[in-house]
C-alpha cells in the first residue's frame, strides 16, 4: 500500500468519524443519509480530479473504503431472507381473514404492474422526443467482452415462457431460496411464508388453544428481527458515504459524455414517473409531499446500492413508522415490489432499448409494434432479480421476444451504473407507493393494530 493511499485512507476515516459526530446529535436520519451522500460524492469527485479515472491509487482507496460500502451491503443481505420470512407470516397470522390477504396481494400486483405500463410508454415517448438510436453506437474491446458474455446469458432467459416464470416463483426447496441460490428467491420465501401462514391460521382455528403461544412466539422473533433492522439502519449514513465515493471515483467521464443523451432521457423518463407516482398517490387523498420527505433515506440508499433488494428493510421501515401503512400490506409490497413490476428495470430500460434498436434492423415503430412491446415489457416485468443487473435481466428477455439483437446491452455497459442507481430508486419508489395506495383502499384489520404515521 502506497504513502498516498494511506493518506486517502486517512482523509476517508475522518470523514467518517466527522459523520459519526454529526449522527450524535439529535438530527434526523434523512438528513444524516443526505450528508453522507454529499460527503461521498466530494470525496469520490476529489479522488478522480487528483488522481484520474483508473488510476491505481484510486483502485487502491476504493479496495479499503469498499469494506464499509460492501460490509453495509452484506449486512442487509444478512438480514433480508430471515426479515421477509418472519415479517410475512407475522402479516398473515394478523389478519382475519384469508381473503383479505388475497385482496392485498392482488391490489399491490395490480399496483405494480400498472406503473410499470405507464413506465413503458412514458419511456417510449422520451425516446422519440429526445431522437435517440443504436446508430453509430461502436463497441470497444469492454464492450465486445461484455457481449459474449450476454449471448450465453441469453439463452438462460430467452426460452423463459410466462407459464414456466409462474412455475418458477413456487419454492421446490425452501432452504435454497432462504440462501438466496436463484434471482426469483426472494418471491419464492414471500411465497413459502404466506402459505406457512395461511396454514398457522387454520391450525390455530382448529387448536385455538395453540393459537396464544404461536402468536407470542411470531411477536418475539419479529421484535427481535425489527431490532437488528434498527441496528443496521445506524449504519446507513457511512454506507451510503462509501458507496458514493466508489461510483463517483470510477465514473469515466469521456464515456458519460459520449453516451450524455441517452443519460438525460433516461432520468427524464425517470423523474416523469416519480411525478406519475406523485399524481397517483395524490388520487387517492395522500400528500405526495409527505410521501417523498418520509421515504427519502430509502430513496437515497437505493440510489447508491443499486439493489431493490438490500433496500427491503429500509422499505418496510418507512412505510410503517413514516407513512402510516400496516406491516401486513409493508411487506408485502416491499418483497413484492423487489422483484415483480420494476417501473425503471423493467419498464423503462428494455422500452427504450427496444424502440432503439428497432430502426435499426429494419423493423418498423408502428402502433402494433408498440402495443406489442408494451405487453411483452409488461409480462416480463414479473420475476425480475431486484439486485444489480436486473434491468439486463429484463432486456435479455424483452429484446429477443421483439426480434431484436441484444448487442446494446453490452455497448450501453460504460454508463449502465450511473442509470442503474436512479432506476432502482424508481423501482423502490414504486413498491412504497403501491403500499400507500393499497392501504388507503383496503382496510386491514390485524391483532397488533396499525402504526400511525410519525410525526
Amino acid at each position: 500500500m502506497s504513502l498516498i493511499v494511506i493518506l486517502n485512507l486517512v482523509v476517508f476515516a475522518g470523514l467518517i468519524l466527522m459523520l459519526a459526530k454529526f449522527s450524535t446529535k439529535d438530527v434526523k436520519l434523512s438528513r444524516k443519509v443526505f450528508m453522507g451522500l454529499i460527503v461521498g460524492v466530494i470525496f469520490g469527485f476529489a479522488l478522480q480530479v487528483l488522481y484520474g479515472t483508473g488510476s491505481e491509487t484510486i483502485a487502491g482507496t476504493l479496495e479499503w473504503t469498499n469494506v464499509v460500502a460492501n460490509g453495509y451491503i452484506r449486512l442487509l443481505y444478512m438480514i433480508i431472507m430471515p426479515l421477509i420470512l418472519v415479517s410475512m407470516i407475522a402479516s398473515v397470522v394478523r389478519i382475519d381473514e384469508v381473503a383479505s390477504l388475497g385482496k392485498i396481494g392482488g391490489m399491490v400486483v395490480g399496483v405494480l404492474v400498472f406503473t410499470t405500463m405507464i413506465s413503458s410508454l412514458v419511456a417510449i415517448g422520451v425516446t422519440d422526443i429526445f431522437g435517440l438510436t443504436a446508430e453509430g453506437l461502436v463497441g470497444g474491446a469492454r464492450e465486445l467482452a461484455r457481449a459474449s458474455v450476454l449471448e450465453g446469458r441469453m439463452g438462460t432467459v430467452s426460452d423463459l415462457s410466462v407459464a414456466s416464470m409462474i412455475v418458477s416463483f413456487i419454492p421446490r426447496n425452501i432452504f435454497a431460496d432462504l440462501a438466496g441460490a436463484r434471482p426469483l428467491s426472494i418471491i419464492s420465501v414471500v411465497v413459502f411464508a404466506i402459505l406457512f401462514g395461511v396454514a398457522a391460521l387454520q391450525a390455530m382455528k382448529e387448536n385455538p388453544e395453540h393459537q396464544k403461544s404461536f402468536l407470542h412466539f411470531v411477536e418475539v422473533a419479529q421484535a427481535i428481527i425489527m431490532r437488528l433492522v434498527k441496528m443496521i439502519m445506524a449504519f446507513t449514513p457511512y454506507g451510503v458515504m462509501a458507496l458514493m465515493t466508489k461510483v463517483v471515483a470510477s465514473s469515466s467521464l469521456a464515456d458519460i459524455l459520449n453516451l450524455g443523451k441517452f443519460i438525460i432521457a433516461s432520468y427524464v423518463a425517470i423523474a416523469i414517473m416519480f411525478m406519475v407516482h406523485g399524481g397517483l398517490l395524490s388520487l387517492t387523498g395522500f400528500n405526495p409531499k409527505k410521501f417523498f420527505s418520509g421515504v427519502f433515506p430509502v430513496l437515497a440508499f437505493a440510489f447508491t446500492s443499486r439493489s431493490s433488494a438490500a433496500c427491503i428493510p429500509l422499505n418496510v421501515e418507512a412505510q410503517t413508522q413514516k407513512l402510516g401503512v400496516p406491516k401486513s400490506i409493508a411487506n408485502i409490497a416491499a418483497s413484492f415490489g423487489a422483484t415483480i413490476g420494476q417501473n425503471g428495470c423493467a419498464g423503462i430500460y428494455p422500452t427504450m432499448l427496444a424502440v432503439m434498436v428497432a430502426p435499426t434492423v429494419g423493423i418498423a415503430i408502428d402502433f402494433q409494434f408498440l402495443a406489442t412491446l408494451v405487453m411483452i415489457v409488461t409480462i416480463s416485468s414479473f420475476g425480475v432479480a431486484g439486485v444489480g443487473g436486473g434491468a439486463t435481466f429484463a432486456a435479455l428477455i424483452v429484446l429477443p421476444a421483439m426480434g431484436l439483437p441484444v448487442e446494446i446491452v453490452a455497448l450501453l455497459i460504460s454508463i449502465e451504473p450511473l442509470i442503474d442507481m436512479a432506476r432502482t430508486a424508481l423501482n423502490v419508489n414504486g413498491s412504497m407507493t403501491a403500499g400507500v395506495i393499497t392501504s388507503r383502499f383496503i382496510k386491514v384489520a390485524e391483532t397488533s393494530g396499525v402504526e400511525q404515521p410519525a410525526e
